[in-house]
Formats: structure tokens, C-alpha cells, sequence
């Protein structure tokens, strides 16, 4: 995972950025995340609903708010494994 694409995602989709979404989709390794990008840029392009396009737009906030918790849960949990054993010098 990583927290680099997310912070893209978020910046671009609250900026409004629809082509670097674009590009962040098909570049990025996360499928979830491409898959949620198609689906709000599908809606943004084709749907005369706006609620259509809030519920893509807020699925997306969901899941990369989910992704960041993931990745900070990782981070924790190698800070707390890389500092057993850990002797510091006098």
C-alpha cells in the first residue's frame, strides 16, 4: 500500500482534478482504489444525478480514509517490531 496515492487521491478529488485522477487511476497498484476512481469519474461524466456522484465521492473518501488507517496500522505495528531488541550505548 501506498500512503503516497492516497494523499493523491484525496487532493485531486477535493481540488477537482478529474485528469490527474485519471492518470493516479491507472498508474496506481491498489485496485480498490482505481476501481473507486472509475466509478466517481463515471458518474461525474455521465450522471445527471447529483446524488449519484456524492455517494461515488464519499464511497471514495471512505476508502481511502479506511487505506490511510491500514497503512498507519503497519507502519505502528513494524515501529513496534523494529524496536525490540533494540539496546541503546551508554
Amino acid at each position: 500500500m501506498n500512503r503516497l496515492d492516497y494523499d493523491r487521491a484525496l487532493y485531486y478529488a477535493h481540488r477537482s482534478q478529474w485528469d490527474n485522477l485519471l492518470l493516479l487511476m491507472v498508474r496506481t497498484d491498489d485496485d480498490l482504489l482505481s476501481k473507486r476512481i472509475g466509478h466517481l469519474l463515471h458518474a461525474y461524466h455521465f450522471s445527471n444525478d447529483y446524488t449519484v456522484i456524492e455517494r461515488k465521492m464519499f464511497g471514495l473518501l471512505r476508502y481511502i480514509d479506511h487505506a490511510n488507517e491500514q497503512v498507519d496500522e503497519e507502519w505502528m505495528t513494524g515501529m513496534d517490531d523494529s524496536s525490540v531488541g533494540t539496546s541503546y550505548p551508554d
